[in-house]
């Protein structure tokens, strides 16, 4: 039997003594790791060192105008950011209006939203392009909130009673004034105070440093849920394209009963809406796709929807449809601004679940269009600002009556087209706006809603025309598509916001899944070279003699390890476990048959036999020929492993934990009573220090190893311990 001299680092077998393969080492470096104390004081104190350098840096990032603006290039980029921000603000006139409707507000609130968002996020805002202001999703999950507590407070449905007209005993503790509100004053401060809690809740996250969570809802995460969204938007405006006067449905499966409300009450559809509605989705849709053929040609896009909005307000003011036709209409728009108020703070704890997932769905739509904006024009941006500034977003203007606003695809891509340089286009778009607020609102009176209802339905082209998408995405990766199904699904048949946690826990149990499901794959040597690859997947490969080299495709760590051990032991073709378990049956019935054949012999010499008469079926079985098999039929011993040594291939393990590592001494243990050897190979520096603190490296007894750099190192480190034919010939 060869065994191993340390120190001269040679391995005796019998009179023979074969040179042992030295291993290839590397020097390391000192790493003096400072107490978790230390840290924490020297982390402590660099944040509160305060000098002018570190104030005027400060003010400078939390303030990103003040970085760029004195830099601006006036005569390269002044052009370009007016015509984009007068572009935009034309266009958000029409939306803002529209989207106020969604959220269950008046249009005046739409505007005041897009006004205030574009200010503020020009003043502390780090991306130069993304356009902030109402975007259609968060609108549906403030309209659902604003819904849900006027019902509680005991208001009537939005058209079952004159909105106009106080409800008893519904009083509001506004600030320090007690007053009572309508349904209109009441629905804005719940979605104010859902937009003051939201934007709480980002500016917390910024502060907390925690901008990395957007790396965690995945592109088809997303979509997922702007798709579902999108769905019970589209089914919410249908009342107003046919000019149904039902109320909003609450709760889960919203969209399926809006449904079953409208097929019920098709028999009193308003022919003067819905004829207005044909003509408007016949105009707007073929002049969207106008817009997006010859996006390359035209300097800016056409402002169609405004134009339909002019149009439209004319006829129906002049053809008077309000009176004649009982078409409803946006009403009086007041001009200037009101008072600023506080939020109602005993609605934050009716609206705060609520709030969490706005403030996160918010921060994530503004933070991935912030990335890639900026990767596709050259900068950086930084996670965590952009939480501060688009906190600053729905807090600051929570005080004006606004609602809650993040950065929108569509505008941003408009911004971007038209030659937006930086931010100064959102304030050319805010003086835009005030020219409305000021001057032209009140002209909007006899605008239809379904006209604004149309406006939202063909901007949900976008995100209804990723179902065309989906067979390309399933052939791309199926989990990912799978993750969109899901998300939109429950976003649309369930529940909103559910849908975004499923969505979430979906992604996380596919990551999870994936760790579960990886396999070990034997490795095979290419000619001529030291390149070990999948033999499964390469042609070509062969193996090493005496030594099985695997590799496992994942992490070890609590939740996979059995799995780990199971796809190893697939993987060789030997499960040391059950190795051991079929040689102490058949040690067991080993000694059964010499007790046996022991008893049958002593009672024959007992009978007085004279000629010695052999015993009938009492042949003695030496212990040799049962490991051959050659014994009273008796099942035969499992063969010997047709390897001494298994090589682990440990590069795709990013991690180990403690239960990673116990894994790994238990196979290394269950090997060695089975006689093979447990090598690992090219383990990460982390891997290396997991497996240094937990003390599979510590151990100095017979089955001591190193952990190798290279797989040939480890194979030829391997060949010269042992020879399973026991001479120096093979093994060295």
């Amino acid at each position: 039997m060869a065994v191993e001299d340390g120190e001269a680092g040679q391995v005796h077998d019998g009179d023979h003594i074969c040179p042992l393969h030295t291993p290839l080492t590397l020097e390391e470096w000192e790493h003096n790791t400072e107490p978790l104390s230390a840290q924490v004081r020297h982390r402590a104190k660099k944040l509160c060192t305060c000098s002018h350098a570190r104030a005027k840096a400060l003010l400078l990032d939390s303030v990103p105008i003040l970085r760029w603006l004195p830099r601006y290039r006036l005569k390269e980029w002044l052009m370009g950011d007016v015509m984009s921000g007068v572009i935009v603000g034309i266009l958000l006139v029409p939306q803002s209006i529209a989207y106020s409707l969604l959220a269950g507000q008046d249009p005046i609130y739409g505007l005041y939203t897009s006004f205030f968002s574009s200010i503020i996020y020009a003043l502390l805002g780090s991306s130069r392009h993304i356009s902030v202001g109402i975007f259609g999703v968060l609108c549906l999950l403030v309209g659902q909130v604003v819904d849900r507590e006027l019902a509680l407070a005991g208001y009537p449905s939005e058209n079952s009673a004159n909105l106009t007209t106080s409800v008893a005993g519904a009083a509001v503790e506004n600030g320090t004034i007690g007053l009572v509100c309508d349904r209109s004053c009441y629905a804005i401060l719940v979605g104010a105070t859902v937009t003051f809690t939201a934007g709480i809740y980002q500016v917390l996250m910024g502060l907390l440093q925690v901008g990395f969570v957007s790396v965690f809802l995945s592109d088809s995460l997303l979509s997922g849920f702007a798709t579902g969204a999108s769905l019970t938007i589209l089914t919410s405006q249908l009342k107003y394209l046919l000019g149904l006067k039902l109320p909003r449905a609450q709760g889960w499966g919203s969209l399926i009963k809006t449904w079953v409300s409208l097929l019920s009450n098709l028999g009193s559809t308003n022919l003067c809406d819905l004829l207005t509605s044909l003509l408007c989705i016949l105009v707007l849709v073929p002049a969207k796709e106008l817009n997006d053929r010859f996006k390359a040609k035209l300097r800016a896009p056409i402002p169609f929807e405004l134009f339909v909005v002019i149009a439209a307000t004319l006829a129906s003011h002049f053809g008077g449809f309000r009176e004649r036709y009982g078409s409803e209409v946006a009403g009086a728009i007041p001009t200037g601004f009101l008072p600023p108020q506080l939020p109602a703070w005993h609605l934050i704890p009716n609206v705060a679940v609520d709030a969490f997932s706005i403030a996160l769905v918010g921060f994530a739509i503004t933070v991935s269009l912030s990335e890639m904006f900026a990767k596709k024009h050259g900068y950086a941006v930084d996670a965590n600002q952009e939480m501060f500034a688009i906190g600053f977003c729905n807090i600051l203007p929570s005080f004006f009556r606004c609602f809650t606003t993040s950065a929108a695809l569509t505008k941003t891509l408009v911004k971007e087209s038209t030659g937006c340089q930086t931010q100064l286009s959102a304030l050319v778009t805010a003086l835009v706006l005030l020219l409305v607020l000021l001057l032209i609102a009140p002209l909007f009176y006899s605008l239809q809603k379904c006209v604004l209802a149309v406006i939202i339905v063909v901007n949900l082209r976008g995100a209804l025309r990723k179902f065309t998408d989906v067979p390309r995405m399933w052939r791309a990766n199926h989990v990912d598509a799978s993750i969109w199904l899901i998300t939109m699904a429950t976003s649309a048949l369930v529940n909103t916001e559910l849908g975004l946690l499923v969505g979430v826990l979906v992604s996380a149990f596919c990551v999870l899944g994936r760790t579960q499901r990886a396999g070990a794959v034997q490795l095979g040597r290419a000619r001529e070279a030291e390149l070990y690859e999948d033999m499964g997947w390469y042609r070509g490969l062969s193996t090493q003699p005496g030594v099985a080299v695997v590799r496992y495709e994942a992490p070890i760590y609590y939740a996979n390890q059995m799995l780990f051990k199971r796809a190893l032991y697939r993987a060789v073709g030997l499960d040391p476990v059950h190795e051991k378990a079929q040689r102490r049956r058949q040690e067991k019935r080993r000694r059964k048959l010499e007790e046996g054949a022991l008893a049958a012999a002593g009672g024959q010499q007992g009978s007085g036999d004279e000629r010695g008469a052999p015993v009938s079926g009492g042949d003695t079985c030496p212990p040799e020929s049962l490991e051959v098999g050659a014994c009273s039929g008796e099942a035969i011993l499992p063969q010997r492993a047709n390897f001494h040594s298994l090589v682990l291939d440990c590069s795709p393990v990013l991690f180990l934990d403690s239960a990673g590592v116990g894994a790994l001494k238990e196979v290394r243990k269950d090997y060695a009573e089975v006689g093979v050897r447990l090598l690992l190979t090219r383990c990460r520096p982390s891997v290396s220090e997991s497996l240094q603190r937990g003390g599979y490296l510590e151990d100095k007894g017979e089955h001591s190893e190193v952990v190798f750099l290279t797989i040939a190192d480890a194979v030829l480190y391997a060949q010269s311990l042992s020879s399973q034919n026991g001479g120096c010939e093979n093994s060295c």
